[in-house]
């Protein structure tokens, strides 16, 4: 099975982000991808944090979740949108949703980020608490591939990644981490967590990444990649919008579970 990460550089107008965001999953799709995954905040990166309460939406109900229904219906892709801020009830906050939709459309699960960033070195400051509710639970859906395997899909958004323990209760073949890493943190960690979650859980992880110099003046790490389930990087890209293909294989997933049966092993 064919599984894009779309690396983007988006700005504050969301429309043109979905326009770009279009591009890119159509260029997926003539590539053979089944599955096609968005950055996080592919739809926003405003100029301030409170931006992104300004196109916040309702559960079912909005443009960007309209965009993406539509482009996986026309397109004949799972997408796994990003992020895109949906509505809490509280008119100060949102949740950094990730959703999933099937070629048909339907948007088959909704994950709330879990673990919200906060860092600051020099003049860089970042506080995701200002403005987010944390969400409560993992969430993974099962994806049916044209060749009739059955892959567990876990999501997890960016920060995400540095806590082990979601991982492992996802319990999935193929690991999704939409993001926008920092250039320090990214430069830093990104490839190192990436390959180690892969290794930990003996799954592929996806990595779809804001990658360059947006609008707001912030520069994000990018490295978009895909690596397999033995830790080995199989694509990637280093800034700037593209998209890495890559390919999930069900009888490699069987033979570095048989190999080396970690998950089996486990005891705490």
């Amino acid at each position: 099975m064919k599984i894009a990460a779309i690396q983007m550089v988006s700005g504050a107008g969301v429309q043109a982000n979905l326009d770009a965001a279009r591009l890119l999953l159509t260029r997926a799709a003539e590539q053979g991808a089944e599955m096609a995954v968005l950055p996080e905040y592919f739809c926003i990166m405003g100029l301030k944090d409170t931006d992104k309460l300004k196109v916040r939406e309702q559960a079912g109900s909005g443009m960007i979740q309209d965009f993406l229904s539509r482009s996986a219906r026309e397109l004949g892709l799972w997408i796994v949108g990003g992020t895109l801020p949906t509505a809490t009830g509280d008119a100060g906050r949102a949740h950094n949703s990730s959703l999933a939709y099937a070629p048909s459309g339907a948007c088959v699960a909704r994950y709330d980020k879990i673990h919200l960033f906060k860092f600051a070195q020099g003049e860089e400051a970042h506080d995701e608490t200002r403005v987010l509710d944390p969400g409560k639970q993992p969430v993974r859906f099962e994806l049916a591939s044209r060749d009739g395997h059955i892959y567990t899909v876990g999501l997890s958004v960016c920060y995400d990644l540095r806590f082990p323990e979601l991982y492992r209760a996802l319990k999935a073949d193929v690991l999704l981490v939409p993001s926008a890493f920092t250039w320090i943190t990214g430069q830093a960690h990104w490839e190192l967590l990436l390959r180690a979650r892969a290794i930990e859980n003996l799954a592929y992880v996806v990595a779809a990444a804001q990658g360059g110099v947006h609008e707001n003046g912030r520069r994000t790490w990018g490295h978009s990649m895909v690596v397999g389930p033995w830790g080995e990087i199989l694509a990637g890209q280093a800034e700037g919008p593209g998209v890495v293909m890559g390919e999930v294989h069900a009888s490699r997933l069987q033979e570095v579970r048989q190999r080396l049966p970690a998950l089996s092993h486990r005891v705490l």
